[in-house]
């Protein structure tokens, strides 16, 4: 079985969920399912050339620079060269590459599309690009052979727009990604970045509004915390947001950039409190990495969040500055913490690239 995986920017090592979800998935189907053969196609400049990547074949194809044409763009000529290439089944990420799941089909491909949330929603988009994901939406579902949505939540609402492709839509989480072991030297990363254990407060997100930091830097201002808001996490196409964002922030919010994943997890193990302040969200990969490490943890009410199953006491209404602010006084959090977490078995890559390789010969 030949399997063109569409949709994303590249692996490994690119910043974004999606990519963080195919980095982790791909080469663990393919080792355990030897007659699957898999192609990510991704998008240049992110990866460049043809590689090998733990088995599975990595390419690329030209992708304009503009956020709006990026996607639609690097897709269409993924899917050509998926055919080209005699994949006889397409795995598409995401609703705005979705798309073009009615092309896939004309060309005789088996069509898999996973949903990795409602981007919709996303604020950085204008009307018409919303309009353009909402279509994307509307054609994956329809025109796919199946369906994937991360959270339970995201399969009910699909299930009820879409009645009548019900049967096809079926719920595989994300799963925990294992960071750097207990061998890693969590003093040398935390004093690489004038940190101190405990002292200090992690958002690991992309600085993109719809996570929500711009009010969490408020909340922590407001707060009077003496503790430092870290926030681990890069912009893409030059966002004015992340200039409104360092614009706003006072001395006590420190941004790291894109941090690498082996030193996330110093930033997990060691953090006061681990905050996701999202007002979308498919199911976080970053909120699933922190429970991996056991972190003290406030989640956003939204239903992604919801959706990991953690006590009321763990989350706070979305957007609401002074409720946030209120959680971030205690010097104390341990009653946020979420070491006796029991949902680690839920979010097991290695049960999901089965559950997904399942997927794959059922499309057969």
């Amino acid at each position: 079985m030949r399997v063109s995986v569409v949709g994303l920017r590249g692996i490994p090592n690119v910043l974004g969920g999606v990519e963080t979800h195919c980095e982790e998935l791909m080469p663990r189907i393919v080792v355990n399912n030897p007659d699957i053969a898999i192609q990510v196609i991704g998008r240049r400049p992110f990866i460049s050339g043809d590689f090998d990547y733990h088995g599975v074949n990595v390419t690329s194809v030209y992708a304009p620079a503009g956020k709006h044409s990026e996607a639609i763009v690097a897709t269409f000529f993924s899917v050509l060269k998926a055919r080209r290439n005699g994949a006889d089944t397409l795995h598409i990420h995401a609703i705005g590459p979705a798309i073009l799941t009615p092309l896939a089909r004309l060309m005789g491909m088996r069509v898999l599309v996973t949903h990795h949330g409602e981007d919709f929603q996303r604020a950085k988009w204008n009307i018409f690009a919303k309009a353009a994901l909402r279509l994307g939406e509307t054609l994956g579902v329809r025109f796919a052979n199946k369906v994937v949505a991360v959270s339970p939540s995201l399969q009910r609402k699909l299930q009820m727009r879409y009645p009548e492709a019900a049967s096809k839509i079926a719920y595989i989480p994300n799963g925990v990604s294992q960071l750097a072991g207990k061998n890693q030297d969590d003093q040398a990363v935390l004093q690489s970045l004038g940190l101190t254990k405990k002292d200090f407060f992690l958002v690991a997100a992309r600085l993109v509004p719809e996570k929500g930091i711009d009010y969490l830097i408020d909340a922590h201002r407001l707060s009077g915390s003496d503790k430092t808001l870290v926030i681990a996490g890069a912009s893409m196409h030059g966002s004015d947001y992340s200039e409104k964002l360092r614009r706003a922030a006072g001395p006590g919010v420190l941004f790291t950039g894109q941090v690498p994943r082996e030193k996330l997890a110093s930033l997990y193990r060691n953090a006061a409190l681990f905050i996701l302040p999202s007002y979308h969200e498919g199911l976080p990969i970053s909120a699933l990495e922190a429970l991996s490490f056991g972190a003290s943890m406030l989640l956003s009410d939204i239903d992604a969040n919801i959706d990991l199953g953690l006590p009321d006491r763990h989350y706070f209404p979305v957007g609401d500055t002074k409720a946030l602010a209120g959680k971030l006084n205690p010097s104390d959090f341990s009653d946020l913490d979420t070491s006796n977490w029991d949902g680690a078995s839920t979010f097991d890559w290695d049960a999901i690239a089965d559950a997904t390789a399942r997927c794959y010969r059922e499309l057969c």
